[in-house]
């Protein structure tokens, strides 16, 4: 249980859903872990519930002036960094016709442009050896309804990591894809689905998957605490957590 020790983790987005059960985690492998996130409020509730070591920087990742912010915090704090997740992101479901400018300059500049300047300041922090997961989605790679403009920033940020893989090769800094399917998370309350009907759209998407069900948020984390520790020879992947849905 110890796998993570003396390492410093720093998650975007880490306040709730796959980015918290993976800062839980992280600590439970003796990691000390930054999160961030837009609510201190929120984030103070997550470091209580992380506890070991566990701190937040508040801050939206879609201000580029937040990554410089962030980075010059964690210099001082800690010289040096062993793992940045790229985690944080936003969804707004909607067909291509009715997307507003607003909606799509929103989704970058959270989704792709705040996961490339997140890792272009923090990147210099990372030990030698390091890793950075950026997590994307299955819609980056299969086709799913009212999803394109998500997609699009998801598979941006896929494409981002990819090349990081080879930009950070003289490094040894690993660059790895966590690419979820439909999860337990908060976000699924932010789709426009009233509660009535979310039972129902939960069913639906465990019916799309062959495992029978949406995964859980501790699932996720189990799977990047492998990009972080026992996978250190896994690099430049897209590792699909999704119950087998981007099969079908």
């Amino acid at each position: 249980m110890n796998s993570m020790k003396g390492k410093v983790a720093v998650i975007t987005g880490g306040n709730s859903g796959i980015g918290k059960a993976t800062a839980i985690r992280f600590a439970k492998e003796g990691a000390e872990v930054v999160i961030t996130g837009r609510r201190q409020s929120v984030l103070d509730d997550a470091v209580h519930e992380i506890g070991y070591g566990a701190s937040s920087v508040v801050g939206d990742v879609a201000d580029i002036g937040f990554h410089r912010r962030l980075a010059n915090e964690l210099s001082e704090r800690f010289g040096k960094i062993d793992v940045y997740m790229a985690n944080a992101g936003i969804i707004n479901l909607a067909p291509s016709a009715e997307v507003s400018e607003e909606e799509y300059d929103a989704h970058f500049s959270v989704n792709a442009r705040g996961v490339f300047f997140g890792v272009q300041s923090v990147g210099p922090l990372i030990r030698d050896g390091g890793s950075i997961i950026v997590t994307s989605s299955l819609a980056a790679t299969k086709v799913l309804p009212s999803h394109t403009l998500y997609a699009g920033t998801k598979a941006a940020m896929a494409a981002f990591a990819r090349n990081w893989a080879i930009e950070f090769r003289e490094r040894r800094i690993r660059v790895n894809i966590l690419s979820p399917g439909p999860v337990e998370t908060e976000i699924l309350g932010k789709l426009g689905i009233s509660e009535a009907d979310r039972p129902g759209l939960e069913q639906h998407m465990a019916n799309l998957i062959p495992a029978g069900r949406l995964g859980r948020p501790e699932e996720l984390a189990e799977a990047a605490l492998f990009l972080t520790s026992a996978g250190t020879f896994v690099n430049g992947i897209e590792l699909h957590v999704d119950g087998g849905m981007s099969l079908i």
